[in-house]
Parts: C-alpha cells; sequence; structure tokens
C-alpha cells in the first residue's frame, strides 16, 4: 500500500505540480516508501496500543523517518551538517552594501592571500520585471587589491526545486573558491549565485515564455547589475556560467543563447533540455502555448545544431551511477564538440545525482577555464 502511495505522490510532483522535472532516483523513491510504511503502521498500531505501546510506536515511527530522510539527504548530498539543515551558516552572511572605494564592501581590507568572503544581494529584475530571491556574492581575498578589475567572474545557478544557498551548503562554494584562491596566490574568479526561479518549488526554465522572463533578467539584469556594482573584469572572455542539475541546463542555455555575455559554462548533472516534466507536450504547452518551434528555437541542443561556437568552451560533469544525466551528459557533449566548443567531460564514480558531483568537479571545471581566465600558472 505505501509502494501505491508514494507512485501516486511522485505522479502528483512530477507531471502535475512539475515540481520536480525529472522522475526521482529509485533509492529516493525506496527510501519513501519505508517512511510511508513506519507511518502507516504507527497510525494503525497508535489505535489499538496502550499508551506504552503508543510511546513505543511514536519512539520507533521518528527513528525510522529520520534513518529514511537521512538516506534520501544522503543520496542527493545537501547538507553536510544539522547547522546546514537549520541554516544557520546561511542566516549569517552579511548584507552586500558598496561603498565610496571603487566597489569594495565596507569592511576593512584584508590580505590578497587571505580568505574570501560570501556576501547576499538583491539584484533587480529592472529589464525583466522578473522577481528573485537574494544572491550570493563570493569575493576572493584579491578584490580587495588592486587587481580587483582583472578578476574573472563566475554566474552560478542550482536546481530545482532549490535555492541559491544550494550551492553554500551542498556544494560547499566558499571552500571550494579558497582553495582555488590559495593556489593562484589569492586570485579567484568573483562569484555570484543567482536565482532564475523565484521560488522553491518554481520552474521558469531559464527561459522567456508565458511563465516569466527568466532570460532577460539572466542575460541583461543579472550582467547589468554585476557590472555597475562589482569591480570585476568587464571582459567577456573573463566571464563563465555554470550550475547543478537544472542549474547546469540553465548554464548552458545561457551560453549557447548569449556567448557574447558568457563564453564559457560548467554544467554539472544537466538535463538534455529544459523541462516542466517527463510529458514534452505539457511543457511546451505551458510555456509556449504549444508552439513547439518556438520552443525549440531556445534549446541548447537545436542552437548547437545550427550555430557555430568555435573559441567557446564547456565543462560537462555527472555521477556514474546517474543513468539518464549520464546520457543527457554524453549527448550534449557530443552536440557541443560539434558545433565548437572546446569540452571537457568527466563522470564521478559511485555517485548519482547529487551535489558531491558539484563539490567534487567544480574544482577541474575552475582549473580547465583558468588558462581562458588569465589565471594559468
Amino acid at each position: 500500500m505505501a509502494t501505491g502511495v508514494i507512485a501516486v505522490i511522485h505522479w502528483l510532483l512530477v507531471n502535475v505540480l512539475t515540481v520536480f522535472p525529472e522522475d526521482l532516483p529509485i533509492d529516493v523513491l525506496a527510501w519513501s516508501v519505508v517512511a510511508c510504511s513506519a507511518l502507516m503502521l504507527f497510525l494503525f498500531r497508535f489505535g489499538a496500543s496502550s499508551w506504552r505501546g503508543r510511546s513505543v510506536a511514536a519512539v520507533s515511527f521518528v527513528a525510522v523517518l529520520s534513518l529514511a530522510a537521512l538516506q534520501i539527504n544522503g543520496y542527493f548530498g545537501l547538507n553536510h551538517t544539522a547547522s546546514d539543515l537549520l541554516g544557520h551558516k546561511v542566516a549569517r552572511i552579511p548584507e552586500l552594501r558598496v561603498g565610496s572605494n571603487e566597489g569594495v564592501p565596507e569592511t576593512p581590507p584584508v590580505s590578497a592571500h587571505g580568505r574570501g568572503e560570501v556576501w547576499k544581494a538583491s539584484i533587480p529584475g529592472t529589464e525583466s520585471g522578473f522577481k528573485a530571491r537574494e544572491a550570493f556574492i563570493y569575493l576572493p581575498a584579491a578584490y580587495r587589491t588592486s587587481v580587483r578589475s582583472q578578476l574573472p567572474v563566475l554566474v552560478l545557478f542550482a536546481g530545482q526545486p532549490g535555492r541559491p544557498a544550494d550551492w553554500l551548503v551542498g556544494g560547499r562554494l566558499e571552500a571550494s573558491m579558497n582553495t582555488f584562491a590559495a593556489r593562484n596566490g589569492g586570485v579567484a574568479p568573483v562569484v555570484v549565485v543567482v536565482d532564475p526561479n523565484g521560488s522553491d518549488t518554481a520552474n521558469t526554465m531559464c527561459m522567456d515564455s508565458r511563465i516569466a522572463r527568466a532570460d532577460t533578467y539572466l542575460s541583461m539584469d543579472v550582467p547589468r547589475w554585476i557590472n555597475s556594482t562589482l569591480k570585476a573584469s568587464a571582459d567577456p572572455g573573463k566571464w563563465a556560467v555554470g550550475g547543478f542539475s537544472f542549474g547546469g541546463t540553465c548554464a548552458l542555455q545561457m551560453a549557447t543563447l548569449h556567448p557574447e555575455i558568457y563564453p564559457s559554462f560548467i554544467a554539472l548533472s544537466g538535463e538534455r533540455e529544459p523541462s516542466l516534466g517527463p510529458d514534452r507536450q505539457r511543457t511546451v504547452q505551458i510555456a509556449f502555448g504549444s508552439d513547439s518551434a518556438a520552443f525549440d528555437a531556445l534549446t541548447p541542443l537545436t542552437l548547437m545544431g545550427k550555430r557555430s561556437y568555435r573559441g567557446q568552451a564547456g565543462f560537462i560533469a555527472v555521477g556514474s551511477a546517474d543513468d539518464a544525466f549520464t546520457r543527457f551528459a554524453t549527448e550534449l557533449a557530443v552536440a557541443a564538440r560539434g558545433s565548437g566548443f572546446d569540452v571537457r567531460q568527466a563522470s564521478v564514480a559511485g555517485v548519482g545525482h547529487s551535489w558531491a558531483v558539484a563539490v567534487q568537479e567544480l574544482p577541474a571545471a575552475m582549473e580547465f577555464l583558468a588558462p581562458r581566465w588569465g589565471l594559468a600558472k
């Protein structure tokens, strides 16, 4: 019975509510069935037991539920500590307040070889009208030196469902960037983690459609805000875009639709194409009023089949146990190479659709792009 309940809930989440763009992994569904079975058993025992029996049933239910939650979280690799789960670290991030010192935050200067800092800020949808959640900005220690105007820019997107803060928690972004900076004399990209969706469960597909003008937000509002607020490099050759899962799909969309803004991409566990669920026809109907041509014209595979991206670069990685997304990664890599992209591929052994892919492969992607950014050792 529990299996049937989870199957119905899963169908509703993917096909009706479009909370998830793809079917959930079998491991996650299996542990969901365990949790559902424990709930049913608890409810059955609660009404037919003594108070002592009810107490035992309650404790057992909580234990099984906690185990299932830990296993599901372990699969996705999002929260590494209780503090991550409770959001303590993210809550302590200060708001970016730029002073008069040429785009340097109003805090004491630090050594160029010190640790970077993470800030939060609101990026308005001036042109798009899009209402995004707060963005997070990583500024390397070198940002407080005279080289800040030469620093590359990396724009990142999280998965869906999800939020920008997932890059700080599941993606361990700050640690990765500090390590990269330590190996490069304190120099690392200015990283801006942006929200393309507006809420945890929304899905704009990073497109301009009936849903939202998300593409305009990411290709116009965000770059304008970065260039007017932060004093990093304005050279397009030093800009890149990246993401995990939905964010990886979005990154490739930006790189193929707007190569003049984002000439390099990092796609970690990305989808084959933007999606509101496994029913492609429904996706097109909701977002484009059943105009398949309008949808196809904006997808990376279509664009890479028609345009040349010679001189641009892309890093594609996936977990080896993430079967469907492994197929997506292979197809996208072949198309990217065929269109002229310089492509580097990677696979994380034994990992499924997990933030572990981002943790392990973001540093490799940075090293791959470093020569393009003028940071080669």
